[in-house]
């Protein structure tokens, strides 16, 4: 190699000349060629003289200085500052591109400056050169831009650039960016349009004013990989209009819109990616875009995790991790006729998990766990659609929600654990379930009213604090070769909707079964509501409702009473139930001051106002919905309400999941009891400890003024646990104020939960032996009395036992005599639990 010749070694030939080393504002160039007259090698006193000079091939050392000159590269030499001296080289000149690039140079260690709003600082043309250790401080159109056939290799560059794009490639370009950043920008972080494809490997993107990585027009394509996004003013990541962008090991964080967003035709993959800490939409994607997401996770966002709209719209994720919301608003939103496809993925920590809606919208869901969900895990509504196959819904307070006429799709071979209340159908839409059990439901297994549908088969509720299937309203519900287990009100309860409802309406039952029956028949009524497969009757067949308890497991509570009977008569079914006495007496004493208070308006006396509206507190199991139901009658018999029906609803029923949704379920359940008693069970349950921003509030105010409005046409009773109530009044003095007087329901005792198994054994045609009555005795005078404790449930239950337990001892004799077949003996009782 020819060794440097100095030209200008005399300082005073120079402009910022040293006697010794390089000259501050020299160039340094080092021909590297073998023909030593091609090309003079030297000192210059100017960038564009060096570079004139220069042939490919050349290396150009900058010494420390300031350069005012506007910087053409189209040789493929190497530019570079000092070693050791990265930054104290600035090519700075007043306007227009501070630094372009034409050819596979090398251009390492400089500071360039642009100030010129409507140029880049530095742009890249045409080959494939390599940008090292550039700092690029600008207030330009652009820090870095590429265009046309221009591939070049971005490494350990920045840039900071308040008034434009950070880097932008455009026009065909592409490229790969390694460990670059870009510190600051007024516009996008990185811009990619017209048919442009850059790779971004390890770069940083922040402090963005647009977004973080946009793509824009067809053909142009991003792909990034181990990339990080943050401190963005505008989306993380935007795609639009037919672009295309591939992210892997990605981290979109701390913006200010949304996540990432897609739009018009838009496509985007993203593969074990994190998108965290975003106060809007995590994702966005509408008009026919595509997203396929593989092991991302999607946490801490304020409004929706993946929000999806329009149709033609598509989301395909697979291991996918959706949780920690910090707002109200569903995790999964997919409306106006798009499609989600989540697969082995989780949904957790979450208002509602899953919100499907509009006809044409459709979610399918594969082996997916969603848990720990404050309202609702799955809805479907307006005409929409999910299919769910083996997943897991727990710890919500609805595991499935089929909303309204034409919303449907499939749960299959999946189980609800731990919700409030399992699957919920209502207002006519049509979903079916198969194959799915619900376990440990703390309100209902399944709810269906105001004319929802549904096919429930094969299906199974076990543990339920409340009933296991609570079909009311008379609803065209199927039920086929569905269990239920250790359901504390019930496993069934079938209610039509009062003196109104269609004359062929109510579920269609066919080989059901449940451990308090093997068989399920239909209550008598003119015409059959229930229809039962004739090969299954059960060992007991149609067993009829003990009336000491509200826990009529076929028999609605809310059917429309006998409108011929009078008072005397219905007062006399309430005096012929087991125990209640305090409870028999509140409810003369309060239909005596009714009655002597319609004497004195007929005599034109003065009579006193009788709130009618009662407070029930008690366990479960000691017959409050029994009582409930023939006041009603009475008040009807009294003519002081028109029908007398009883409407019962619970938590469920009233609140909402939205703001303005709680009023319009109050209202409905009240339009359902007008001329009748509303029967709010577990009414405490409207205003938990640890409310929060729970909407029971909503529903409590809306049902303080429906019972002044409707003070003539609609009693109000609520019940639940004693202390519960007690709570649950004394927070809310407004609703305690309603209500004329509280009625407390005791445990029965083992006497009388001796007598409803005698008064059962006695309509049934069995007979109690010798010793039978005193095995009784013991057996509920030993059970446990906790919270699972039934009453008079616990009764029926046991005595249902019993007859299974002597099924099987009769079943193995060969020819049983009359006692044989009647007599229950103490061995027939079941073990204690």
């Amino acid at each position: 190699m020819d060794r440097p010749n100095r030209i200008g070694d005399d300082p005073r030939t120079t402009r910022w000349g040293h006697s010794n080393a390089m000259a501050q504002g020299t160039v340094q160039v080092t021909h590297t060629g073998t023909s030593r007259w091609r090309r003079r090698t030297g000192e210059y006193a100017s960038l564009a003289a060096a570079l004139e000079a220069a042939a490919d091939g050349d290396v150009l050392t900058v010494a420390p200085g300031t350069y005012r000159e506007n910087l053409v590269v189209q040789r493929a030499v190497t530019l570079r500052g000092p070693e050791g001296a990265q930054g104290s080289v600035r090519i700075a000149p007043a306007d227009g591109v501070p630094l372009t690039v034409r050819a596979s140079a090398v251009i390492q260690d400089l500071h360039v400056e642009g100030q010129d709003a409507a140029a880049p600082a530095v742009l890249v043309e045409d080959g494939t050169p390599e940008l090292l250790g550039l700092r690029v401080v600008a207030r330009s159109a652009s820090g870095i831009e590429v265009r046309g056939g221009a591939r070049p290799t971005v490494r350990r560059c920045t840039v900071d650039n308040p008034a434009g794009v950070g880097i932008a490639v455009l026009d065909g370009g592409g490229g790969v960016f390694e460990e670059c950043e870009v510190v600051a920008a007024g516009q996008a972080g990185v811009a990619v349009r017209s048919g442009a494809h850059p790779r971004l490997e390890r770069c940083r993107v922040h402090h963005a004013a647009g977004s973080g990585l946009t793509a824009t027009g067809e053909g142009s394509a991003l792909e990034a990989v181990g990339c990080e996004v943050y401190e963005v003013r505008g989306s993380g990541v935007q795609v639009t209009a037919r672009a295309t962008a591939h992210l892997t090991d990605c981290d979109v964080h701390r913006t200010t819109g949304d996540g990432v967003t897609l739009d018009t035709d838009a496509v985007l993959t993203l593969a074990d990616c994190r998108i965290h800490d975003i106060p809007e939409n995590a994702v966005d994607l509408r008009s026919r875009s595509v997203l396929t997401l593989t092991r991302t996770t999607v946490r801490q966002f304020g409004r929706n995790g993946l929000s999806v709209w329009d149709p033609g719209t598509r989301v395909d994720a697979n291991q996918c991790e959706i949780f920690d919301s910090t707002g109200d608003y569903p995790a999964v939103w997919v409306s106006d006729g798009a499609t989600a496809v989540l697969d082995s993925c989780r949904v957790h920590d979450v208002p509602d998990a899953l919100f499907v809606l509009d006809r044409g919208s459709r979610v399918d869901v594969v082996d997916s766990d969603l848990s720990q969900v404050r309202n609702t895990a799955v809805s479907v509504s307006d005409g929409a659609t999910a299919q769910l196959d083996d997943c897991r819904i727990r710890d919500a307070a609805t595991g499935a929600w089929f909303r309204d006429h034409g919303s449907g799709g499939t749960l299959n071979n999946c189980t609800l654990d731990g919700n409030r209340t399992g699957v919920i159908v209502t207002k006519g839409a049509d979903p079916t379930i198969e194959r799915c059990t619900v376990d440990l439901p703390s309100e209902a297994g399944v709810y269906v009213s105001a004319g929802g549908r549904g096919s429930f088969l094969n299906c199974r509720v076990t543990g339920s604090a409340g009933y296991g299937f609570h079909v009311i309203d008379g609803c065209r519900t199927t039920l086929r070769k569905c269990r239920t287990e250790r359901c504390a009100r019930g496993g069934y309860e079938f209610a039509d909707g009062g003196p109104d409802t269609a004359y062929d309406s109510g579920p269609l039952v066919e080989d059901c079964t449940g451990d308090e029956s093997t068989g399920l028949t239909a209550p008598a009524a003119p015409e059959p509501v229930v229809q039962t497969a004739a090969q299954s009757p059960g060992l007991l067949g149609s067993i009829p409702g003990q009336r000491t308890t509200e826990q009529e497991p076929l028999i609605a509570s809310a059917a429309a009473p006998d409108p011929a009977r009078t008072s005397k008569a219905v007062l006399g079914e309430l005096d012929a139930l087991v125990g209640l006495d305090s409870v028999k007496r509140e409810v003369r004493a309060l239909t005596d001051m009714i009655e002597v208070g319609r004497r004195r308006q007929r005599a034109g006396l003065k009579a006193a106002s009788v709130k009618r509206h009662l407070v029930f507190t008690g366990s479960p199991g000691t017959g409050k919905t029994t009582v409930a139901r023939l006041y009603g009658e009475i008040l009807a018999s009294l003519g002081v309400l028109d029908k007398g029906h009883l409407v019962e609803v619970s938590r469920v029923d009233l609140v909402g999941e939205h703001i303005g949704s709680t009023a319009i379920r109050t209202q409905e359940a009240f339009q359902r009891a007008h001329g009748g008693v509303l029967f709010i069970d577990e009414a405490y349950a409207l205003s938990p400890e640890d409310a929060g921003r729970d909407f029971g509030k909503e529903a409590i105010d809306t049902l303080v003024k429906l019972m002044e409005d409707q003070r003539e046409s609609v009693v109000v009773i609520v019940a639940g646990y004693t202390a519960e109530m007690e709570r649950f009044l004394s927070v809310n003095p407004g609703v305690a104020s309603r209500f004329s007087r509280t009625i407390t329901f005791g445990d029965y005792g083992p006497g009388e939960l001796l007598r409803i198994v005698e008064q059962q054994a006695d309509e049934h045609e069995y007979r109690l032996a010798e010793g039978t009555s005193e095995a009784l005795t013991k057996y509920f005078t030993e059970i446990p009395k906790g919270p699972a404790f039934g009453n008079g449930r616990t009764a029926r239950q046991t005595f249902e036992a019993m007859v299974e337990r002597h099924a099987s001892r009769v079943a193995q004799l060969a020819d049983p005599s009359t006692d044989d077949l009647t007599l229950l003996y103490p061995e027939d009782l079941p073990g204690l639990p």
